[in-house]
């Protein structure tokens, strides 16, 4: 068992002061006006995955995947139950996030590879295969923020890749670049495959998932419907989506 999940739920609170001032959230508060909502973002999810599973997770938007995938990869604690995780993360949730603009591609991914735990000596190995993959050789010794939204995402989901991490946290990554690099992509997420990492993927693309997903779990305003096969499940949300 590499990732499990027991009867997991994650709430939010949410309070009236996000439109309102500081001085006038104290007003409120003082005068007992704040006031704040909970909802409930997942409730009660439960699954497990093997050592090269790789799961899909489906679900319109608001169905809270997002929020699990936050909650696997450590950035959010669950509210109740459990998460249990074995092996080396590499989380990449929101793609071009977590770079230092002034500091160039290089520098950057270096940066990142530390983050992730890996020795210096590790990245100068690994790092031609990056670059070249993610088509920046050019960009190499230009400042991070110089790159466009495209030429970001591809160097995150490089770096990510080609560390081989044995868990693999993917929320919507395989929809960056032109096509040839999306084709690109999902080969390289089929060499993953092979490697034996486990993957957890959120997608839109239906074709995505039945090209790479062998589990399934169809998540609905936080609930869980659906978890297993992807093949069977996937039925069952296609035809769930046919009927709205």
């Amino acid at each position: 068992m590499t990732v499990q999940l027991k009867n997991v739920a994650i709430r939010y609170v949410v309070g009236d002061f996000r439109n309102i001032g500081f001085k006038d959230f104290m007003l409120k508060k003082v005068k007992q006006q704040y006031t704040v909502k909970k909802f409930w973002a997942i409730k009660d999810v439960s699954f497990e995955l093997e050592q090269g599973d790789f799961l899909g997770i489906v679900g319109t938007n608001g169905s809270g995947k997002s929020t699990l995938l936050k909650a696997v990869s450590g950035i959010m604690p669950p509210t109740k139950g459990t998460i249990t995780v074995n092996g080396n993360v590499a989380a990449l949730l929101e793609l071009g996030t977590g770079f230092d603009g002034e500091m160039t591609v290089q520098e950057n991914t270096f940066l990142r590879g530390a983050l992730m735990g890996y020795t210096r000596e590790f990245m100068h190995q690994a790092y031609p295969e990056i670059i070249k993959f993610a088509e920046l050789e050019e960009f190499e010794n230009r400042p991070f923020r110089q790159l466009s939204s495209g030429m970001k995402s591809r160097l995150a989901f490089s770096i990510a890749c080609l560390v081989k991490p044995e868990i693999l946290i993917l929320d919507e990554v395989l929809s960056v670049g032109d096509g040839a690099f999306k084709n690109k992509s999902e080969s390289k997420m089929k060499d993953i495959i092979k490697d034996g990492a486990t993957t957890l993927f959120v997608s839109h693309s239906i074709s995505q998932m039945k090209k790479l997903c062998n589990k399934m779990l169809w998540l609905n305003k936080g609930e869980q419907m659906a978890f297993g096969e992807a093949s069977e499940v996937l039925k069952l949300y296609e035809s769930f989506l046919k009927e709205k």
